[in-house]
């Protein structure tokens, strides 16, 4: 008779016990619900404001299943995901500005199965609804402003060497350098020497080509996408949603997918919007040059405005909406240690003098161009706030003169999620309903329960109870598949179930590959033990091959594959593996 050793039977019964345990809360599905916070960053709700909304809430006349409430939000469970619609749509009409109101879902794990860190696997919006949309980093924009950078500093180091050349400039993404005498060229390649990232090339003996490296630029782009991935990680999250997925996909597009979320004017609003601030110095008559001044409107009047950025939205750690003495709204600035050291340094040395916060906004416009019409990126800047710099200010401080309590809870949201480092372009964008989503669930349960019910009469009808034993190691296989996508949070999509349903169909090819080893031996005239033993040892080597090789095709796909694509294979290897 065939035996075992001990601590495989305790390794395969653990095995099934951690998987039991993981997959079960997928069993529990999260309710629709409306979740209230408030758009500033220290905001509190206490009892009085939560009362306030249950009031506003009963007057809806909707169904919801029940209210949770902590410092931070208050969550409605809606009966259905019309009713949660309705009610995200009532709550925006009745509640001030001085919230988000976003859709979201509920989970419904129970507590000790939470505090065995279970929770359900995400599903992708193929089967929960939500919006998609694929941004693409503009690096036309970014490689012009390392140009004007690189620029500026070049002059600055010509003048310390006194190479004065016949013209500096930008133009075809290089900067083009003249010299009046071909002695001057060992002044720059002196100065050459001393910038970093950048190719020299002689276009004749006076005029030469400063570029970018191709290494520069890969890591430039880099750079910039991975930052620009944080913050869009930390703008998606000030919008509330539940289990957003943001992700780069390529050298310069960044993925982002919002479960739940139908508005996609909002999102869209918020994600994309390449927003930032500037504080300068008002330059009155102690700068003169036109070089170094900027003119702006402000309030029916031009305003200048020293060139000279003291410090900019990037250096903003925090920001919230706020009301002055007179009702007005207002933002509420915290500085991080540099950015406030910096903002003492200039203004303590110009008290009585006016500082402006200028509002800096990336837009687009098709102009026609040869009879094609073309989008055309732009910068728009504005004067929000114009104040005397009453004495030296610190870390903190406040921004007032903002038009609405829309734009000041904005603004306040831009900042704390922080600005892109490139501009990004939406190249795509969709949207699945919720109802779409049900379905979707709904059809790939049936394709799954249909495949594995034909699979699981087909082995009991050919193989008696080794189809029995068989159809069982299926059933426990994909409870496995679903317990390592729990604990990995891998999001199911609709071609994930087609994953699971492959899996299934290898997994019962693997057993027919044993059994009919089995029945050849039995044949042999082996004993039934030697027969099932030799069954599963020699069949072993034929299905490791199998799956290896399917195994390394699912990696492949998952590497260079995009959303759908990744998702059938990420189901697949757990399914191989498993």
């Amino acid at each position: 008779m065939l035996r075992f050793q001990f601590w495989k039977i305790l390794l395969i019964f653990s095995v099934l016990s951690i998987g039991a345990v993981y997959s079960l809360p997928n069993i529990f599905p999260p309710d629709p619900a409306v979740q209230i916070s408030f758009n500033s960053a220290g905001g509190n709700f206490n009892e009085k404001i939560v009362d306030s909304i249950k009031e506003v809430a009963k007057k809806s006349n909707l169904n919801f299943i029940s209210t949770e409430t902590d410092s931070k939000s208050i969550l409605f469970r809606a009966e259905n995901y019309e009713d949660q619609v309705r009610l995200k749509d009532f709550f925006e009409e009745n509640l001030d500005n001085n919230f988000v109101i976003a859709l979201n879902l509920a989970p419904n794990t129970p507590n000790w199965l939470k505090n065995l860190n279970a929770f359900p696997m995400k599903l992708g919006l193929d089967l929960r609804g939500g919006v998609h949309f694929l941004l693409e980093a503009d690096t036309d924009l970014l490689i012009e402003a390392k140009l004007e950078s690189s620029l500026s500093n070049l002059k600055r180091i010509f003048r310390e060497i006194s190479l004065k050349p016949r013209s500096l400039e930008i133009e075809n993404k290089s900067i083009l350098v003249s010299l009046n005498d071909q002695a001057d060229q060992e002044l720059l390649d002196e100065a050459f020497q001393r910038l970093n990232g950048f190719d020299l090339e002689t276009k004749n003996y006076s005029e030469f080509e400063i570029s970018l490296t191709n290494d520069e630029l890969d890591e430039m782009i880099d750079y910039a996408v991975l930052q620009n991935l944080n913050t869009l990680r930390n703008r998606v999250n000030e919008l509330g949603i539940s289990e957003p997925v943001v992700q780069r996909q390529g050298a310069k597009r960044i993925s982002i997918q919002l479960p739940g979320v139908q508005d996609t004017a909002e999102a869209k609003k918020i994600i994309g919007k390449t927003a930032n601030l500037e504080f300068r110095l008002e330059a009155a008559n102690r700068v003169s040059l036109a070089s170094r001044i900027d003119e702006f409107p402000f309030n029916g009047r031009e305003i200048k405005l020293e060139k000279k950025l003291i410090i900019s939205g990037d250096q903003v750690s925090d920001a919230s909406v706020g009301y002055d003495e007179s009702g007005f709204p207002q933002v509420n600035i915290s500085l991080d240690s540099e950015g406030g050291a910096k903002m003492h340094r200039s203004t303590r040395n110009n008290v009585g003098n006016k500082m402006a916060v200028l509002f800096v906004e990336r837009k687009s416009k098709t102009e026609i161009i040869d009879d094609t019409p073309e989008v055309i990126n732009y910068f728009e800047k504005r004067i929000i706030s114009l104040a005397t710099i009453q004495s030296a200010l610190a870390s903190q401080f406040r921004i007032t003169g903002l038009d609405s309590p829309e734009e000041a809870s904005e603004l306040a949201l831009l900042l704390r999620a922080g600005a892109l480092a490139a501009p990004m372009d939406f190249v795509e964008e969709g949207t699945i309903g919720p109802s779409l989503g049900a379905d979707n669930i709904k059809l790939g349960i049936q394709s799954l329960v249909l495949g594995l019910s034909l699979v699981l009469l087909f082995m009991v009808f050919y193989y008696k109870v080794f189809g029995l034993i068989a159809d069982l190691a299926v059933a426990i296989n994909i409870v496995l598949i679903i317990a390592v996508m729990s604990i990995l949070s891998a999001t199911l999509t609709l071609p994930g179930i087609a994953g699971i349903v492959l899996t299934i169909g290898m997994a019962v090819d693997a057993n027919v590959l044993i059994f009919s080893r089995i029945r050849e031996e039995l044949k042999n005239k082996l004993k039934p033990q030697d027969a099932i033993s030799a069954g599963y040892d020699r069949a072993f080597v034929t299905i490791v091959d199998a799956n290896l090789t399917t195994l390394i095709v699912a990696v492949i796909l998952y590497a260079v594959g995009t959303g759908p694509i990744q998702g059938f294979a990420i189901t697949l290897s757990i399914g191989i593996l498993t």
